[in-house]
């Protein structure tokens, strides 16, 4: 047999794509598996970030299936979204045309590198079957109160006369045109994600197969915070303004405070003011930077007084109001104050700006002097200058000033969160629509169910500047008005991609369904995900996404469980020459090279040995070659022994030799190992190992024992288990071997291995015999021996006999089944 990978490749791909052998149905009978990886962007090509993270799910969803598993691996696309937009400007083609031609490529790719998916359930975000059932998920948010729509600082193209994504912006500059962005308050749609703060944060102990760091980054984003709400009367004006702190024990030694440059009341506060000509070039200025920009640990904090002073309840200070680039209108309040003496930004502030620092908090046995501070004091201490609570300590303080402030009805108790609302208006074409009609006299009034999907028409003219293709069509802009059947309008924002890909998922239970987005009882039987692998820069949009609308479906009866994902694996990256392969550094290898000079199987099997899974792997052109050069040598072992493996042979331990045994011991062995690392670490780098050892293991037996003493009933059943153990990693070459040692019917139908566990106990053991922790032999001795008696065995090796001749003995230190070591002077 000649391993000819093209051959072999394209008949398995082909049987595979008549037979089908990954469709499946629901089955009470069978327990589920629902193993999925995050789904593709259809950019065009694959990349070797793609390879390695569908090669991982394709292995643990053929190793369920081979251990009895009813498994569900569906593939579908994320295809809206801004890159379609970008590619029908740059390559004068329309994104619809483009997306599709995308995806046909792509499936390709996928069904040419051998992944086991249930094509029957593939989904698309872009088709109205699909975005259709988007659509839906809108109006059930919006009739529960988990849509609205607000007034909300977007980036704006004064050239393009467009709104543009974060993305859209690079360096502060349209990446169309290269304008520069400014900052415009439009109406905007938002999912109300913040009612579920508390839910998302606290339900974060169910996830307890997610990694940590992903937990965290959650924890974080989500961001809660307890303290107190206080009002500081605007000095002059009928206005209060409103801060959020948690720090109350420091609220005496406010000096200053800063608000919000895009707050609502900033206009109004410097109107008249001999400051206004300066907040106003402020107000201005910032309008032209993102909130990235203004908010970054590294950026200097930079402020304007307002002319305004403010006066803070609890001890009646004037202090001056400052606008500052640093305080964003929709974290919070818009508004903080400031305690130079007790926080280093503040502090840093203050000295800008020479406003004074005020000592309200003294460390134990120390005396603060404000004019003497370099920097200031966060720690736990004393409370000073905070009248009637002058010498409590100041963690003990919090509560007492919140009662205080409380009972004087200054402020109230506050649980705070840095989580926003999702804002979900995107000002583009290629994006589902929002279902939603203006009326003059109903207003805002939902598109009917039974009227979806409001279809994104395809008969546009896109020129990628001016007002989105929506907005100029007038056969999709004019509706009537699901209420009084006047003559209306439609809303021409489309969502945001993370709309469809926050419950697809869901759709893959049940996709042909055309009355429901899913029907309850499928999705019950499927969900959750048991496995859902993807990359760690989705940890928290799409995560957090998936999970407030798990628990919005929830809570409308709609599914049972109200945590998507039972396990996640974040995968690293593919790196080359040390970096992650881009086209701009010129380091990116193709997946269709390494297919078409190798094989699918070489390339899987690279992408699987070379690093563990959640771990970056630098890609290697030699390691390529020797996954290829190891495929060949398990061809080449499996042909020698292919009549004896097509034989009648059992295996009989009675007659074993020392050869036998010690090949046997492998074969069990190398089926734990796989086992495990498959199935309790997903460590395919190791399984692949131990595969490795026990091909190693065939052909040394095949060396040193002659034909006649060869035992054949281990040959065979060696062989049939490592073809078995190779299914999931190099699924062609498995499937031809199987078929060519006479078996019937596909490999990954058959059931995974199991091992014979008194195979693994042995007579005898090798150990190392050190003498001052050097390794001077390696002898063979009966397992099971105590430490005296190892040691009797080392001192009778003929090799230390002579390396501690005419030397004392100090000690013997024994390890017992690997090493002995003999200390002498």
């Amino acid at each position: 047999m000649h391993y000819n990978f093209k051959e072999i490749e394209k008949k398995w791909q082909k049987k595979w794509g008549e037979e089908k052998p990954f469709s499946v149905k629901e089955d009470d009978s069978r327990e589920k598996y629902y193993v999925l990886e995050m789904f593709p962007y259809p950019s065009g090509k694959l990349h070797m970030g793609h390879v390695r993270n569908y090669s991982i799910g394709d292995v643990v969803a053929r190793f369920k299936k081979m251990n009895g598993y009813n498994v569900l691996h569906p593939m579908g696309w994320d295809s809206f979204g801004l890159p379609a937009e970008n590619a029908a400007i740059q390559r004068n083609i329309h994104p619809n045309e483009w997306t599709w031609s995308n995806i046909e490529s792509m499936r390709e790719q996928l069904k040419g590198l051998g992944m086991g998916y249930d094509w029957d359930r593939e989904v698309a975000t872009c088709h109205p079957d699909y975005y259709k059932w988007t659509q839906w998920m809108f109006l059930k948010l919006y009739k529960n109160g988990l849509a609205y729509k607000k007034k909300s600082f977007v980036n704006w193209c004064p050239s393009c006369s467009t709104v543009l994504a974060n993305e859209q912006v690079v360096n502060g500059a349209c990446e169309r045109c290269s304008s520069t962005v400014t900052k415009k308050d439009l109406e905007q749609w938002f999912f109300r994600i913040t009612k579920y703060a508390q839910r998302l944060l606290d339900d974060i102990e169910k996830l307890k197969g997610w990694p940590d760091k992903v937990k965290t980054m959650q924890q974080n984003w989500i961001g809660r915070s307890e303290g107190v709400e206080v009002d500081f009367k605007v000095d002059g004006l009928d206005k209060t303004v409103r801060i959020y702190t948690t720090r109350p024990d420091t609220i005496f030694g406010v000096t200053y405070m800063v608000m919000a440059p895009e707050h609502p009341l900033a206009k109004e506060i410097i109107e008249g003011t001999e400051q206004e000509k300066a907040c106003t070039e402020f107000i201005e200025k910032m309008k032209f930077l993102s909130e990235l920009d203004r908010t970054a640990t590294d950026v200097e904090k930079e402020g304007v007084f307002t002319g305004r002073y403010v006066v803070n309840p609890l001890n009646g200070d004037k202090v001056p109001l400052y606008l500052g680039n640093y305080v964003l209108a929709d974290y919070g309040t818009g508004v903080v104050m400031a305690v130079p003496a007790h926080d280093q930004r503040d502090f840093e502030f203050s000295k800008k700006y020479n406003l004074p620092v005020k000592v309200v908090i003294q460390p134990e046995g120390e005396e603060l002097n404000a004019e003497s501070m370099t920097e200031a004091y966060e720690d736990v201490g004393y409370l000073v200058n905070s009248g009637q609570f002058d010498g409590i300590k100041s963690d003990e303080a919090i509560d007492r000033i919140i009662d205080y402030i409380e009972e004087k009805s200054f402020g109230e108790r506050k649980v705070n969160f840095k989580l926003r609302d999702w804002l979900i208006s995107r000002q583009r074409y290629w994006g589902a629509p929002i279902p939603v009609v203006y009326c003059d006299d109903c207003g805002i009034v939902p598109v009917p169910e039974e009227d979806l999907p409001v279809v994104l028409p395809v008969d546009v003219k896109f020129k990628g500047a001016g007002e989105s293709p929506l907005a100029t069509n007038e056969e999709f802009l004019k509706a009537k008005c699901p209420k009084c059947g006047k003559e209306g309008r439609r809303e021409i924002d489309t969502m945001d991609t993370f709309v469809c890909s926050s419950w697809y998922f869901l759709r893959y239970c049940d996709p042909c369904n055309d009355k429901l987005p899913f029907e309850k009882e499928s999705v019950d039987y499927w969900m959750p995900v048991d496995q859902y692998i993807g990359g760690v820069e989705h940890a928290i949009l799409h995560l957090l996404y998936s999970r407030f609308f798990m628990k919005a479906l929830y809570d409308m009866g709609y599914v049972s469980y109200d945590e998507p994902f039972k396990n996640l694996l974040t995968q690293g990256m593919v790196l080359k020459d040390g970096a992650k392969m881009s086209k701009s550094l010129g380091n990116v290898v193709s997946p269709e090279e390494i297919v078409e000079k190798y094989g699918a199987d070489t390339a899987r099997l690279f992408i699987l040995f070379a690093s563990p899974p959640e771990k970056d792997l630098e890609w290697s052109d030699q390691g390529v070659e020797g996954c290829y050069k190891f495929i060949n040598r398990v061809w080449r072992i499996i042909n020698h022994f292919i009549d004896i493996v097509k034989g009648d042979y059992e295996v009989n331990p009675a007659g074993f030799t020392k050869e036998d045994k010690d090949l046997w011991f492998v074969i069990n062995n190398s089926v734990k190992r796989v086992t495990d690392d498959i199935e309790k670490r997903f460590n395919f780098n190791t399984a692949i190992s131990a595969i490795m050892e026990l091909v190693n293991a065939f052909y040394n037996y095949s060396d040193k024992v002659p034909d006649e003493k060869k035992n054949k009933g281990i040959i065979k059943s060696g062989i049939e288990k490592m073809i078995l153990m190779l299914a999931p990693f190099i699924p062609h070459a498995a499937e031809e071997l199987w078929c060519s040692i006479g078996k019937e019917g596909s490999v990954h139908d058959e059931k995974w291995p199991g091992y014979d566990e008194s195979a693994l106990v042995k007579d005898e053991i090798e150990i190392v015999v050190q003498i001052n922790g050097k390794v001077r032999d390696k002898i063979v001795i009966p397992a099971g021996l105590d430490k005296k008696e190892m040691e009797e065995k080392a001192l009778e090796s003929e090799k230390i006999k002579m390396a501690i001749e005419g030397k004392n003995v100090v000690k013997v230190i024994s390890v017992p089944g690997k090493l002995v070591n003999i200390v002498v002077k």
